[in-house]
């Protein structure tokens, strides 16, 4: 046995737990054990114990949720599914139908669509001779399955979780298991028309959930292009600027540029250009401008770009949300399969010091600060194609909300208000205010339940009346059924408004319809 194996079998005797003292006496008795090997080989003996059991020999579970994932209870639940609710409206008031997909794709199905981003991708292992990833946004998937399925226009929604192999703010709503909510519209259609929906979708979904101010920034990838071109940026080096850019909203241009030029390796020359076109923002001004603009107007790219902002922004006039729309060049999102417009919607901070410049006077503007993104998407032509064995290409434009953020906002909103959250919707509970009419409660909820009324009744023979009021007014149940001897006598229900106290006697004929029409008018 060497040395090393000698010192493990003396650990596995009981000496597991060394201290320093004890660590010095091995350090004398074993000359070539460095401290570090200690610390290694007790670190995997104590990892070994863990999953081995304790030593009363059974197993010790660590109770806890996995790095970048969380458990919802029933307040918080309440709370998601009112925010789904809005947003499965929204969307099938633009017309949109649902799909799924499976949580897992081949593992190339996702490899090179992501830029620098693919290394959070979650592989699995070899099952069966297949090598598998778990999705990472609903996007690729859904080019996979219109390539597949042979289809060539849709408009759809898919909301579903994804995973990313992320460091997790979890206080800001970075996970690595989420939700995404996607909208997209596949198919060959005028230019500019359904990118301008998708905008409306994400400004219909924001003001409808009510959690503050919010802009939403345009570009386009073809003028990040035409930019890079005549800013000097090699070709090669196109995406990769491109991701150093969107770190833009993250990092001050300082940052940014240093970040260009030191580890990418542009030219400090080509960097200050970049650092005086990403600092504009405006509207169809704004484009119309930079179309005479002498270097940018050298490139088709970032002209057709150009032209298809001004376009969008006609759109958006008619549907009336310019007001929360601005045309900003530093906008980039990192994904390599955008191929047109991109779009990000972030939750704003108004009233901080000016960041920006006028795009024709040069004088400083007030800039509402961002306080995080919680919508995003663009124009992804060639994606399909990817996929298609002929290459055919299925134009596609689509938008993601960002969920979970959205979810921290509002828990945070229900937690600091004064409104209770209703974690159930029953509409009516059935008591009973004398022993033994088990029986007759039990007939009374079925006919509620069998006339579709969210009814319940507690799980006791005979429970005091006052508790079943209790559990009423704790759980916001609006109206209490209450039988008695005398009710049964006079076949009539008492029926309680709980927030009231009133109470009315109402014929066993007429409940249901009595029932229907006080909730309803809650």
């Amino acid at each position: 046995m060497n040395v090393l194996g000698m010192f493990c079998a003396r650990a596995c005797s009981g000496l597991v737990g060394c201290r320093t003292a004890t660590r010095a006496r091995y350090l004398h008795s074993f000359p070539g054990i460095t401290v570090a090997q200690i610390d290694e080989e007790v670190a995997k003996l104590l990892e070994l114990k863990a999953q081995i059991g304790g030593d009363d020999g059974k197993h010790q579970f660590v109770l806890k949720t996995a790095k970048g994932t969380r458990d919802y209870n029933p307040k918080q639940m309440a709370i998601r599914e009112k925010v789904f609710n809005t947003i499965i409206g929204c969307f099938k008031r633009h017309g949109a139908e649902t799909i799924d997909t499976p949580v897992f794709e081949l593992k190339e199905t996702l490899t090179g669509k992501y830029g620098e981003d693919s290394k959070l991708i979650y592989d699995l292992k070899d099952q069966g001779g297949e090598l598998l990833s778990l999705r990472y946004d609903l996007t690729v998937p859904f080019a996979r399955y219109l390539a597949m399925n042979k289809i060539t226009n849709i408009k759809r929604y898919h909301i579903a979780k994804v995973y990313r192999r992320d460091n997790p703010a979890m206080t800001r709503g970075r996970y690595r298991e989420f939700y995404q909510c996607d909208f997209d519209i596949a198919g060959q259609y005028d230019a500019m028309i359904p990118d301008a929906e998708c905008l409306k979708i994400v400004h219909e979904i924001l003001s409808e959930l009510d959690i503050g101010d919010f802009r939403i920034k345009v570009n386009d990838r073809r003028i990040l292009d035409g930019m890079f071109a005549v800013c000097g940026v090699p070709d090669d080096k196109f995406r990769t600027i491109c991701s150093t850019v969107d770190k833009l909203d993250k990092m001050p241009w300082e940052d940014v540029k240093k970040e260009m030029v030191n580890e990418k390796g542009l030219s400090e020359e080509a960097a200050d250009q970049i650092g005086q076109y990403v600092s504009m923002q405006g509207g169809m001004d704004l484009a119309e401008l930079l179309l005479q603009d002498q270097k940018m107007s050298q490139s088709k790219q970032a002209v057709a770009g150009l032209s298809d902002i001004k376009l969008l922004f006609s759109y958006l006039q008619l549907f009336q949300v310019t007001d929360k729309v601005v045309f900003d060049l530093s906008l980039a999102r990192g994904l390599d399969y955008y191929t047109g417009i991109i779009y990000e919607a972030l939750l704003t901070q108004a009233g901080m010091a000016p960041a920006s410049t006028d795009a024709q006077n040069g004088a400083p503007v007030e800039e509402s600060v961002s306080v995080g993104s919680v919508a995003g998407g663009g124009r992804y032509d060639g994606l399909v194609g990817m996929f298609d064995p002929k290459g055919r290409k299925v134009p596609c434009v689509g938008v993601s909300i960002g969920i979970e953020r959205i979810f921290s906002i509002m828990e945070q909103k229900a937690e600091t208000s004064a409104e209770r959250v209703r974690t159930t919707e029953v509409q009516v509970m059935v008591a009973s205010a004398q022993k033994n009419l088990l029986e007759e409660k039990l007939k009374l909820v079925t006919l509620l339940w069998n006339a579709g009324i969210k009814a319940e009744v507690m799980y006791k023979k005979n429970p005091k009346l006052l508790s079943q009021l209790q559990h009423c007014e704790e759980s916001g149940i609006p109206l209490v059924a209450i039988l008695g001897e005398q009710e049964l006598k006079d076949g009539v229900v008492k029926l309680r408004v709980v927030a009231t106290r009133e109470e009315v006697d109402i014929s066993r004929a007429d409940l249901i319809d009595e029932i229907r029409r006080r909730t309803s008018e809650a």
